[in-house]
């Protein structure tokens, strides 16, 4: 699944009708509500994640599957890496969505910046 940790936009829209995926949305729930990836999990831990309490998602394990590839998404990416690394401690195959929920809104609705960043990255691999 994308490189060891991560996981690009696009690379996750193409998986998202995969049954092996598990998307963990960890931001706060009022954000969730007002937009996230659609069939995502909410588990509203980010702001124990960012103070480095990162046992605060023990609480939501039971939610997970454990054979999903399971994407992890916080704002911009930074946060979710601390849910990814707690969940590959648990034995999960888990890696973040590269630019958070942020980059992933600006893949779904198609952005002139999405679409250089997409072009840039081609020319730098």
């Amino acid at each position: 699944m994308g490189d060891v940790n991560n996981i690009g936009p696009s690379e996750l829209g193409e998986r998202l009708s995969d049954d092996d995926v598990f998307v963990l949305d960890v931001r706060p729930r009022e954000n969730y509500h007002r937009r996230h990836i659609e069939g995502s999990y909410n588990a509203p831990v980010y702001g124990d994640l960012r103070q480095g309490d990162s046992t605060a998602l023990d609480d939501h394990l039971d939610e997970i599957p454990e054979d999903a590839d399971v994407v992890t998404v916080c704002k911009a990416g930074v946060v979710a890496r601390k849910a990814t690394s707690r969940l590959r401690e648990e034995g999960y195959d888990a890696a973040t969505l590269s630019g958070g929920f942020r980059g992933w809104r600006h893949y779904e609705d198609d952005t002139l910046l999405y679409r250089v960043a997409s072009f840039l990255r081609t020319l730098v691999r």
